[in-house]
């Protein structure tokens, strides 16, 4: 297998990984074979997987411009992936020039690629971390460089914590960065569940087990799970909705019914 210029030597290009399954769905170009064959594998039993990473895409971006226009001008993007056309800092600092955004993720391809996407753009970086170990994200001198604790940060967690499994303890994660930010930070997530998916449950399953095969299990949560990540945040309106509901653009009627699947929300401390 041909090794491409832009792949960090350290990877292991034979095992698929989800962040470059995602970008695949995106129409991205920083994937390898490995990962094209798992995600069509689970577009077999999801055909819809692209309309899902597209609906949760489109939210990120209505969030963060939500979030500005409120006056919270920080972003920590935990799992963020690699970049694509519209990130974070695009939408962010289209709405203000000053904003800073943090990303950060543990694939060696999302880093390397933002990297080089970030160049030149000084109020933007990227960190090696891993969702599961907040200190090692809130110690960090890239985030203590760029952001201010002291000030309102929202925190975006798009289409990462369905892959932190309970044995991982993801709601003392999510505590333990929310504990960490000033009083009106917000936290802005998505997560997958069956809730929505225009399919029978045991027909989404097989999507499901793709992943679980890959060692990146996908944990499906019911709605009352994916609330739980929100004490002590103030929900914003309209709650936790399918992600073409969130404060939409366009008629939610007009959306793929796939752009339906999993949940998102945004919360505000006092």
């Amino acid at each position: 297998m041909e090794r491409p210029a832009w792949a960090p030597r350290s990877i292991d290009i034979t095992v698929p990984s989800v962040s470059r399954m995602y970008d695949f769905y995106l129409g991205g170009s920083h994937n390898f074979e490995v990962d094209r064959e798992a995600a069509r594998k689970a577009m077999e039993f999801m055909p819809g997987l692209p309309k899902v990473m597209q609906a949760n895409r489109a939210f990120m971006r209505r969030a963060v411009r939500f979030a500005v226009a409120e006056g919270v001008t920080q972003f920590l993007d935990i799992g963020s992936g690699i970049p694509t056309f519209g990130n974070v800092h695009e939408v962010a600092q289209a709405a203000d020039p000053e904003a800073r955004v943090m990303y950060v993720d543990h694939d060696p391809v999302a880093v390397a690629h933002s990297k080089v996407v970030l160049e030149g753009n000084g109020r933007a970086g990227i960190l090696a971390a891993d969702l599961r170990k907040p200190q090692e994200i809130l110690g960090s001198d890239e985030v203590g460089q760029l952001i201010d604790l002291n000030r309102p940060v929202a925190l975006l967690l798009v289409a990462i914590l369905h892959f932190v499994e309970e044995a991982d303890d993801p709601y003392g994660a999510v505590a333990e960065l929310s504990e960490a930010l000033a009083p009106g930070s917000m936290l802005v997530l998505t997560h997958a569940a069956y809730e929505g998916i225009p399919l029978p449950p045991e027909r989404a399953e097989g999507a499901v087990d793709v992943y679980r095969d890959m060692r990146n299990p996908l944990i499906m949560r019911t709605r009352e799970a994916i609330a739980r990540f929100f004490e002590g945040y103030d929900m914003v309106e309209p709650g936790l909705v399918p992600m073409p509901r969130w404060r939409p653009d366009t008629a939610p009627e007009d959306e793929d019914p796939y752009a339906f699947s999993g949940l998102a929300g945004v919360g505000r401390t006092a």
